[in-house]
């Protein structure tokens, strides 16, 4: 019992010391003033406003449009050729890396508990749907005479 004791009034001057120091630490802190480093404020560029319309809200729309950087969000350039890359950003976790489609993602991405949506409905995002879309080019082919 009293090795009991002992550890504990060890223990509590211990942990004490080691506030003590802490507590130090954070006045000395405190003390010192704050150095607050600013960002440099993005020069704006002075650009010249066209005139595409004679509807003003759509000519300053047009305007904002053209001197925007949307082109080149990402670093690079943004084209057709990398549409694959945005709608791989914009869904990720849909799909279960091998093309399949994860039902419970989708209907969470809408805004809706995945357990309060019927399984019936979530087989709707996982339906292989090319045997129907063969069918429908058949018929459009048999209404165009091809």
């Amino acid at each position: 019992m009293k090795k009991k004791t002992n550890m504990r009034t060890v223990i509590r001057k211990i942990v004490r010391e080691e506030v003590a120091i802490a507590i130090q630490e954070v006045i000395t802190e405190l003390k010192q003033p704050i150095q607050q480093v600013s960002k440099p404020k993005p020069k704006k560029k002075t650009v010249e406003k066209k005139q595409y319309t004679k509807n003003s809200i759509l000519n300053e729309v047009m305007n904002e449009t053209a001197n925007s950087d949307w082109e080149d969000l990402g670093g690079g350039t943004y084209t057709t050729d990398k549409m694959g890359d945005i709608l791989a950003k914009e869904y990720n976790g849909i799909s279960n890396g091998g093309g399949e489609v994860n039902a419970d993602a989708m209907v969470a991405s809408m805004g809706v508990d995945p357990n309060t949506v019927d399984d019936g409905l979530k087989d709707v995002f996982t339906k292989d749907y090319r045997s129907l879309m063969k069918k429908v080019d058949e018929k459009s082919k048999q209404k165009r005479g091809v």
